[in-house]
């Protein structure tokens, strides 16, 4: 079942391209910060079975108190402003410098890198706001820590947060390797709330296009279909992250904890599948749309060419009897000096539209 959560606190929502920050021929790990970035907060969660400790991080030998105190330590990154601060927490747990640039580049699709005493985790967050860019998640896994790095405050993880309060359940009685697995978790759910979204705003386009017609229902089939390929693009690269998190032979996640990964891999692949449905739906609304209206287009031109086929033979009739000739011509028609020469043009154009009106109809034109 998805998992609500509450709204990014973030100011500008407008989508942003991927700028790497780093200039080409840098050193490789050299942290770039962007100027906008938030400034660095670090919460850490200690707990080890029976008791839990909560705190905010001011000097970073706590961290090193909290290791030795409890047996599981979360510690809990938002925002990444504070070159400072970071440099001082990647030197303290010892966090490979290549990790810490992809932390901070924060374009970086889902993945899984290990190194000598850490494994390193990219994945992406979304939620159902239409203009809202996915946020990139980092995580380091070493021995009884789990360091996770956000962008901005606000995420899914607040339930994982008060599960551990309580006390209660598998993720306070296990270790790290299933929080991570908890976490990541709660970020691929948290696409299911954008495709619900989608999926009500597809049927109600769906249903508005049986009835009428508008450039705004286009517009919308358009809107969708540039939210579901982000969505997409944001989703995909999880199959292989997770899929490579449960076959390869990673020292810091333990068998029971993979049980639970092949779950999360569940949701990616149902996520995956229902993107690419309502792609296709998508699609076929705009090619509804079009064939319709080149159908209504195509009614229109119809009665225009029928109007103008009837109207034709009758212009020729009035263009005819309309010429003046002389009266001393051996060509000049009888029916100018007939009494009932006027009539007669008029019924004879009326027969003519009635005759091919009569015509339509019986080749079912009309």
């Amino acid at each position: 079942m998805a998992k609500k959560h509450k709204p990014r606190q973030n100011g500008n929502q407008t989508r942003r391209l991927d700028r790497r920050r780093t200039a080409p021929g840098a050193a490789p790990g050299t942290m770039v910060i962007d100027p906008q970035a938030r400034p660095t907060e670090i919460r850490a969660m200690a707990y080890d079975g029976s008791k839990l400790h909560e705190q905010t991080i001011e000097n970073m030998a706590e961290i090193a108190d909290l290791r030795k105190a409890y047996r599981c330590l979360w510690i809990d990154v938002t925002g990444l402003g504070s070159e400072s601060r970071l440099q001082e927490l990647a030197d303290v747990l010892d966090l490979h410098h290549l990790a810490m640039e992809d932390v901070i580049n924060v374009h970086q699709r889902a993945k899984v890198d290990e190194f000598q005493d850490s494994l390193f985790v990219v994945a992406r967050m979304t939620d159902s706001d239409p203009d809202h860019v996915s946020e990139q998640l980092s995580f380091f896994l070493i021995d009884g820590v789990l360091i996770t790095f956000q962008e901005r405050p606000g995420d899914c993880w607040e339930p994982i947060r008060n599960r551990l309060r309580i006390k209660r359940g598998r993720v306070f009685e296990a270790g790290v390797d299933y929080l991570l697995y908890a976490l990541l978790d709660a970020a691929i759910d948290s696409y299911f709330p954008a495709m619900e979204r989608i999926s009500e705003q597809a049927e109600q386009i769906d249903e508005a296009l049986s009835e009428h017609f508008s450039s705004e229902h286009l517009r919308s089939i358009h809107q969708l279909r540039q939210e579901l390929l982000g969505l997409r693009r944001s989703l995909r690269p999880h199959r292989e992250m997770l899929n490579e998190l449960l076959r390869s032979e990673v020292t810091q996640i333990r068998d029971e904890t993979k049980v639970h990964l092949r779950d999360a891999y569940d949701h990616v692949i149902q996520l995956t599948d229902s993107i690419d449905t309502y792609r296709e739906l998508t699609s076929d609304l705009r090619d509804f749309y079009l064939s319709s209206i080149n159908n209504s287009m195509n009614e229109v031109m119809k009665v225009l060419t029928i109007i103008s086929t009837i109207f034709i033979p009758l212009s020729f009739i009035a263009g005819v009897y309309g010429m003046n000739f002389s009266q001393d011509s051996p060509w000049n028609m009888p029916e100018l000096k007939w009494y009932l020469g006027y009539p007669f043009a008029l019924v004879l154009m009326a027969a003519v539209a009635f005759g091919l009106v009569l015509f339509f109809r019986t080749r079912k034109w009309m």
